[in-house]
């Protein structure tokens, strides 16, 4: 009889204990999504620079939740690549820009990259990369880290493209990418992580 007691006790308190968790979760998420937006304001704004607020919501939330799926079923090789989030962007005005998705390859030579892309939508139905911005990349310095300078993320800008293809030198179309000298690992990290930011976008998410 004591133990089970005991265990209804342990019960009640595992119970008890959830219930208030999922409380705190619930009155956390939104100031935690907040200070996530601020700390990476600066990256939003490089890839949509005439946005004045970036917003999520629960139903794009619920798409991100969808995204390797998506990912999955595209033809592309985009390697080991996860969409981590997505927000809306808007003018000043309130009006409604495009999409920026955040995109995580694990295929870097010094470890994950993790960069946004800004992504809109035309009348035509055609998208554009507005442009592409790194929250987190760790690669070798005068080589991979060369991703960061603009000659190497300004292939990315303003581009009306299905996706973009890596090539060793000469790109001579809006959808090819010149690799970096000596930094195979990078491009190919990069460029997949924006093909997927663009695959999730076109798919699913550009729409509101």
């Amino acid at each position: 009889m004591s133990k089970m007691k005991d265990a209804l006790i342990l019960t009640v308190i595992t119970l008890i204990a959830g219930a208030l968790l999922g409380g705190v979760y619930e009155l956390t998420k939104e100031p935690i999504a907040q200070q996530e937006i601020a700390a990476n304001a600066a990256a939003y704004q490089a890839v949509f620079p005439e946005a004045s607020e970036f917003k999520m919501d629960d139903a794009l939330t619920e798409k991100v939740s969808h995204a390797g799926s998506i990912l999955e079923s595209s033809e592309a090789d985009l390697g080991n690549v996860v969409i981590e989030d997505a927000l809306y962007a808007y003018d000043a005005s309130g009006s409604f820009c495009g999409l920026v998705v955040k995109s995580t390859s694990g295929d870097g030579y010094g470890g994950d990259i993790r960069l946004v892309a800004g992504i809109r939508e035309n009348a035509d139905g055609t998208v554009t990369v507005t442009g592409i911005d790194f929250l987190e990349i760790n690669e070798t310095a005068g080589l991979g880290m060369r991703a960061t300078e603009p000659e190497f993320k300004e292939q990315f800008q303003n581009k009306t493209v299905e996706s973009f293809e890596l090539v060793k030198e000469g790109a001579s179309s809006d959808n090819q990418i010149d690799a970096l000298s000596g930094a195979s690992y990078t491009s190919n990290a990069v460029t997949n992580a924006v093909n997927a930011a663009l695959c999730f976008a076109r798919e699913s998410a550009l729409r509101q």
